[in-house]
């Protein structure tokens, strides 16, 4: 859990938290559960933050978006990942956007690790391809 005994501090984090994310910055006095499903998404994320792990785990950060807030909320996580130096692990059936922020994937079938490799290598196997993403080159 998150537990600050300094309020300051606590003020601290939020203010620095919530600047990561500017939508939620203006709605900031309203209840979570009023939030469109993109900007609840983003205040799990910042929940998530509010603890300054090192790690995020995300399970279907995606689910039930539209594909525009998809992109958006893929977009957030890389910039978690890459400007606040946070690793994060996502569990993502939408395999296809999670490529573009992905570093290393794992892929299962059934339980079963039926590949692990970079980004870029799932997107040149031709059989992965077929499987996971329904498209061939």
């Amino acid at each position: 859990g998150f537990a600050v005994k300094d309020k300051n501090e606590l003020k601290r984090r939020i203010e620095e938290v919530v600047e990561m994310f500017p939508d939620l910055k203006a709605k900031i006095k309203t209840k979570a559960g009023t939030l469109s499903g993109g900007q609840q998404q983003m205040l799990a994320l910042a929940r998530g933050l509010m603890a300054d792990p090192k790690i995020l785990l995300l399970d279907e950060p995606s689910l039930g978006l539209a594909p525009k807030l998809v992109k958006e909320v893929f977009a957030k996580i890389k910039e978690i990942n890459e400007k606040h130096k946070v690793a994060i692990m996502v569990v993502e059936h939408n395999i296809k956007s999670l490529l573009n922020i992905a570093h290393r994937v794992y892929l299962l079938d059934k339980g079963k690790v039926v590949f692990s490799g970079n980004a870029q290598e799932v997107i040149g196997e031709k059989a992965i391809q077929k499987f996971f993403l329904n498209t061939e080159n």
